[in-house]
């Protein structure tokens, strides 16, 4: 397989910003009297961010400060908002056999202060990436396949062995087992392309705030980092002068760091902020309209869960009972009427093979649901134990979980049911005092096998954890040979259907919605559209207006 494309402040300042934010006041402090960049200034993104984060260091692949990692640095390749894969640094890659992958960096590929990007500059970033002390969130689903990882991992060694260079433009990797899919798990910004020599010591392990203007960082993407107050929770992005793509449209790209989500809103309504990292609230779209939380779906899906290994959830027939007993379409208008989110009938979305899957929407059937819950070995509601959900936080979330219990009470007379917020608490020994998780699957590579694999193998951490320890030989077999075949070959989604109508069958969970990625932006701004890793597809090109 081969692809290739040529084309410093203390807290009382801290507290006077959220104190007049708070306030809705439109004028707040930096200096004590700066005022808020105001839109007559062109074209300059003034995002509001939800926390005052201490870390903004791009190696942690995960987190809110995760999400504008790609406005300041590169990566191999990156994925559209449409889930097509392009060519960054990389402008090639290919493979004969799925394990030794060849990549070729792009010649004009150069840092912010025009020194070249070279294959030492991505083995180095991949290595401290992977560093245990580095703590990044998700580097194993980027590298755990590398020679070297491993021992990485634990502690071991420093080095990822299956990486050569054997010229500066050249990367060759070598996997621990064949993986056909590997050139996709690099299209991200988990473990971004920096110059090795200013991220990583000579121990191996990242320097410690090498990132911040202070210490005089080159960067790889479109923007570079020009000031940074972790306090005052501010920091200003301008455009690299050399960066080897697109030029970027914006002047600069302004973060403030607003904690209340209702400040928040007022501040975008009335001109002041532009955009936000992450804003959920349950008037979002009476608030800001529909474009401010638009998006595409995502491979990524809410659902409830059930623990099979549970009473009553350990009778077939009961768990058949209470998804049948659901008006689903009822189900997803009591908790997102306007969206941006969509229904799901199934687990897979926005990947091959979600379409004409041969998976049957469950029927919503009252009288079918009763008959069933009567031949059951409870008989009827009166025996049922209660039913407990956990993971019922958030306005939508509740709304959901609680029109499930009034269906029941209407249609099953089921009256015992009980809300957690709780998620975390009652996993693994726990989770025998639970009958319903809910809980988000899905994937960061538009693969089917992936999402499922996440999802209902018996290996993920759903199927042991959420699902009661689900096993069924059929879908663990038809995911395990789809592993075995090329991203393109027809067999791969043939295989990933198959498990997942095997999985329908044993009525395991009540399906909900697949996850819209909104922009978070008003609808002056324009190229602000993300993809499936949460991340800014082409930040070149944002503009206002």
């Amino acid at each position: 397989m081969s692809f290739d494309q040529t084309d410093k402040t203390n807290l009382s300042r801290r507290n006077a910003l959220k104190l007049g934010l708070a306030a809705g006041v439109g004028l707040t402090v930096f200096g004590m009297n700066a005022r808020i960049v105001m839109a007559d200034e062109g074209q300059v993104l003034k995002v509001a961010h939800p926390a005052f984060d201490q870390d903004w260091s791009p190696l942690r692949g995960g987190g809110r400060t995760f999400r504008w990692n790609s406005i300041w640095w590169a990566s191999p390749m990156y994925f559209d908002s449409q889930g097509n894969i392009k060519p960054y640094v990389f402008t090639s890659w290919e493979s004969a056999d799925n394990t030794v992958w060849t990549f070729k960096i792009d010649p004009k590929a150069v840092f912010s202060d025009g020194s070249k990007i070279t294959a030492a500059d991505v083995k180095g970033s991949w290595e401290v990436a992977s560093m245990p002390n580095t703590k990044n969130q998700r580097a194993d689903q980027v590298l755990s396949k590398v020679k070297g990882y491993a021992e990485i991992a634990a502690g071991s060694g420093n080095e990822l062995t299956g990486v050569a260079t054997p010229d500066e433009g050249t990367v060759v990797v070598t996997l621990a087992a064949a993986d056909p899919i590997f050139f996709m798990r690099l299209a991200n910004h988990i473990a971004p392309i920096t110059k090795a020599s200013q991220s990583r010591g000579s121990d191996g392990e990242e320097i410690i705030d090498w990132y911040k203007p202070d210490s005089k960082p080159v960067f790889s993407g479109p923007f570079k980092l020009t000031s940074l107050d972790i306090d005052a929770g501010k920091l200003s992005f301008e455009p690299n002068e050399n960066f080897f793509g697109p030029k970027p449209k914006l002047a600069r790209i302004d973060i403030t760091s607003i904690e209340d989500n209702v400040s928040a809103t007022s501040l975008i309504k009335s001109g002041e902020f532009n955009a936000h990292t992450e804003l959920i609230t349950s008037t979002i779209i009476q608030d800001l309209g529909p474009e401010f939380s638009a998006g595409p779906l995502i491979p990524t899906s809410q659902h409830f869960w059930f623990n099979i290994s549970r009473a009553p959830m350990d009778d077939p027939k009961v768990r058949q009972a209470l998804i049948m007993a659901v008006d689903r379409d009822g189900l997803f208008k009591a908790s997102y009427p306007d969206g941006p989110h969509k229904k799901a009938d199934q687990i897979l979305n926005s990947v091959p093979g979600a379409d004409n899957s041969g998976f049957e929407p469950y029927p919503y059937d009252p009288e079918g649901a009763k008959k069933l819950l009567a031949e059951s070995t409870y008989g009827g509601p009166e025996r049922l134990p209660k039913i407990l959900f956990v993971g019922i936080s958030g306005p939508a979330i509740q709304a959901a979980a609680q029109f499930i219990a009034e269906q029941w009470r209407q249609n099953l007379g089921i009256t015992a049911v009980d809300m957690k917020p709780q998620q975390d608490s009652y996993a693994g020994p726990d989770q025998n005092s639970v009958q319903i998780f809910r809980d988000d699957v899905g994937t960061r590579v538009p693969d089917a096998v992936s999402y499922l694999a996440g999802s209902i193998a018996s290996t993920s951490s759903n199927a042991q954890n959420k699902l009661g320890g689900y096993k069924n030989d059929k879908v663990d077999s038809a995911l395990a040979e789809a592993t075995t075949k090329a991203a393109d070959d027809p067999q791969r989604v043939a295989l990933a259907q198959q498990a997942q109508k095997a999985f329908r069958d044993d009525w395991a969970f009540i399906p909900w919605y697949s996850q819209a990625m909104s922009r978070w932006a008003t609808k002056d701004v324009k190229g602000l559209e993300k993809n499936l890793d949460w991340q800014v597809v082409e930040p070149w090109n944002i503009s206002i207006g």
